[in-house]
């Protein structure tokens, strides 16, 4: 019987390792951590001896997944393309877009292998330095509009984060999260400089 799998060609080892690490994620968001080195191996269109000869165990590879869908660079990386010299607005739904979309793939793995596993991997100190660092991405993009807002930008920054986790986690909306549109909708029309005297404070 003629097999209708194929095998890629060679992978210089950075790339095997990623395509590696690519392939078990996607098979543990699916279908949990219990997947087996030939599914992983398949999905890679590697030989399974491939994977022990950059990983030591399953293991390793489920947690250097793991990792992979935690790391927050590539979003950081994202942030930092979004167009400076468009509207606030669209900068703002374009930075939501970006932040739905991990919030959503971390939830997702929180799904599939428990959220011990998730944090596992994760130091508080890691997680509070990840914090600051997307803080600040998004202050940049809101800075040019510092004449126009009634707050700080760092202080819209944090508020932006509130906002879009709360708008998009699963739990929290009943698998129904706002759109990037409504939530920067929500959060501009509480921070934009309104015509006229100030109102009064409660």
């Amino acid at each position: 019987m003629t097999s209708t799998s194929q095998r890629a060609a060679p992978l210089p080892p950075d790339e095997r390792r990623a395509a590696l690490v690519a392939s078990t994620l996607a098979l543990v968001l699916a279908e949990g951590p219990d997947v087996s080195t030939r599914q992983i191996a398949q999905a890679a269109g590697v030989a399974e001896g491939t994977i022990f000869r950059v990983f030591t165990t399953k293991d390793e590879l489920v947690n250097a997944a793991v990792a992979s869908a935690c790391d927050s660079a590539p979003m950081l990386g994202e942030l930092a393309a979004v167009d400076r010299t468009a509207p606030l607005d669209v900068r703002l739904v374009a930075a939501v877009e970006i932040l739905q979309r991990r919030t959503t793939r971390i939830f997702r793995l929180v799904d599939a292998i428990g959220l011990k596993a998730v944090e596992a991997g994760r130091s508080r100190q890691d997680l509070s330095a990840e914090g600051a660092l997307i803080e600040q991405a998004l202050t940049d993009l809101i800075e040019p509009a510092r004449e126009r807002l009634r707050l700080e930008p760092r202080e819209v920054a944090r508020r932006l984060q509130l906002l879009a986790f709360a708008c998009t986690h699963p739990r929290l909306t009943g698998n129904d999260p706002l759109a990037a549109t409504e939530i920067v909708s929500m959060l501009l029309d509480g921070v934009r400089l309104r015509p006229g005297p100030p109102e009064p404070l409660p």
